[in-house]
């Protein structure tokens, strides 16, 4: 679904990114797991063009992403970041909406699908009107996701998306996220630092270091056949693990 093909960033001097190659299977669940600053992030903002590699090439179902098709291959990309990124100014069914309005689809179906992305994602009808900062966290980050998926893109691109939660609001959602991707079948792109998360949610982990990715596999390729020794101390550093 989309393949980064040697691809590296450049800030400057500084390499968030070194020569990376990484294929994302359809309709799988993808974990980009590692400690910060090791180039997760990076990787998705690659992915959905707001950044350009410094060299190599990022592919969308094998066409390369560039400033001419950027904006078109967006709409078939939904994008959530940690807190939700919602615009403050407006209500909860206005930042589902927002493109929806944009690209002039009919009123009466854009309305059709928030009530089926409510159903989807458990959020309440009557919190619709309400604004960011009368939401819970766990609120604001399903709208969040139904603002990602209110074109019904073909990926999810999720940066931490459950970071900024409490420990119970994070284990519900991680358990609705789980059931929204299973009915789906979306291919997800998901950046996390919790292993037990990563390995709860993922059909596939990728462990990166400084840049770099040390190892692919599911967790139990991880944990017993780790590829660098930082992957059993990263594993290790995971005290929620010794419930999986």
């Amino acid at each position: 679904m989309i393949r980064l093909d040697n691809a590296s960033k450049r800030f400057g001097d500084a390499v968030a990114l070194h020569p990376t190659s990484l294929t994302i299977q359809p309709t799988q669940t993808t974990v980009l797991i590692g400690p910060s600053g090791c180039g997760k992030s990076t990787i998705l903002r690659l992915m959905n063009g707001l950044l350009e590699p410094t060299s190599g090439d990022v592919e969308f179902e094998g066409q390369r992403v560039s400033k001419n098709n950027v904006l078109e291959l967006r709409r078939r990309i939904g994008y959530v970041i940690q807190d939700g990124g919602l615009f403050p100014h407006l209500t909860a069914s206005q930042n589902v909406t927002l493109m929806a309005k944009h690209l002039a689809i009919p009123v009466d179906e854009t309305q059709q699908r928030l009530s089926e992305l409510c159903e989807l994602t458990r959020f309440p009808e009557d919190g619709l009107s309400r604004y960011p900062v009368e939401l819970s966290g766990g609120q604001r980050q399903r709208v969040s996701l139904m603002r990602a998926l209110v074109l019904n893109p073909d990926v999810l691109l999720l940066d931490e998306p459950l970071g900024a939660l409490d420990p119970m609001v994070r284990a519900s959602l991680q358990t609705e996220l789980k059931e929204i991707f299973r009915s789906l079948g979306k291919t997800v792109v998901l950046v996390t630092h919790d292993m037990a998360e990563a390995a709860y949610l993922g059909d596939q982990i990728v462990v990166l270091k400084e840049g770099r990715i040390i190892q692919e596999g599911t967790l139990d390729d991880l944990r017993e056949r780790p590829s660098d020794e930082f992957i059993s101390e990263f594993i290790s550093a995971q005290r929620s693990l010794v419930q999986l």
